[in-house]
């Protein structure tokens, strides 16, 4: 015997606000069963965790945050009785809506904050058998944050220079022996909507030394609030090379990352916790020297 919970749109997204619907699905081989009815629960939840890393191991691991819990429903699909062999749909729906005082998130998966939604089925059995559980997890997209797109339209694009001049964190007597070199180009956007690429080209003006890789590398940056104040950490999303090798001078290398889509979300600074990302620029030497350029990028919807 087994239990599904199914939905009705195929990938499981869906808006503040909206109906949920789907089915559970009951398949009962062979012969009837008796059951004691089945629930509907419908969560939604905002993990935090501390960093060891950011506060130390001792306050991380005696410094609990508890869950912020957005959503809470609970409702009976079908009461007690006896199901027939063979497969049973039970229709379900409910509306999306945050519990009262507080708001949705975007579903996301990071290390430090986790923002899920899910929807548990409970069949209730007899004494001698055993409950059955089943859960399926369901995306939540906020609405399009149309005054961020505007702002995107207008703005122009983001020019950046790498030469020894410019870096930071190094001592002005190591810049001296840092090799001649200039790279230029530019991000189309460092306001970006999370369901498009990130886009740009780079230019490698001139290098005294030869090149191994180039890379671009998504980084996101998740801050939790506790008692004694703030734990920031830094983790990488993904890491994509856009050239290998000495590139040739002057050549436009272009730049195109595409956003993880349950990994990244639209920027977010609620009371709690704050989600916010950066793109790192990373040029390997072939001497085994590395130079990285970073640029703080803001998501939305």
């Amino acid at each position: 015997m087994s239990l599904e919970v199914v939905l009705n749109r195929i990938d499981r997204v869906y808006r503040p606000g909206e109906k949920v619907t789907g089915a559970i699905v009951v398949n009962s081989p062979g012969s009837s069963m008796s059951h004691n009815g089945i629930r509907l629960s419908v969560d939604g939840s905002v993990s935090l965790q501390l960093s060891a890393r950011s506060i130390g191991l001792f306050e991380a691991f005696y410094s609990s945050l508890k869950p912020v819990t957005l959503v809470t429903q609970e409702f009976d699909v079908c009461p007690s009785g006896k199901f027939a062999a063979g497969t049973t749909e039970i229709p379900f729906e409910f509306v999306l809506k945050p519990n009262a005082g507080e708001e949705l998130f975007d579903t996301y998966h990071g290390v430090y904050v986790n923002v899920q939604y899910n929807i548990t089925a409970h069949m209730a059995r007899g004494m001698m058998a055993k409950n059955i559980s089943k859960q399926r997890e369901f995306v939540v997209e906020l609405e399009p944050d149309t005054a961020a797109h505007h702002r995107e339209e207008k703005a122009k694009p983001f020019l950046f220079k790498v030469s020894p001049e410019s870096l930071q964190n190094v001592k002005e007597s190591s810049k001296k022996k840092i090799p001649e070199f200039l790279f230029e180009g530019k991000l189309d956007h460092t306001n970006c909507h999370v369901g498009l690429p990130l886009s740009g080209e780079l230019l490698i003006s001139k290098c005294a030394v030869d090149i191994k890789s180039i890379e671009l590398q998504l980084v996101r940056v998740e801050s939790c609030s506790y008692l004694e104040g703030e734990a920031r950490e830094a983790t990488e999303i993904q890491n994509i090379q856009i050239a290998d090798g000495n590139v040739v001078r002057g050549l436009s290398i272009p730049i195109f990352m595409i956003f993880p889509r349950l990994f990244t979300c639209a920027t977010t600074k609620a009371k709690q916790f704050k989600v916010e990302f950066e793109v790192n620029l990373i040029i390997l030497f072939a001497d085994g020297h590395m130079v990285t350029e970073n640029f703080p990028i803001s998501l939305y919807r």
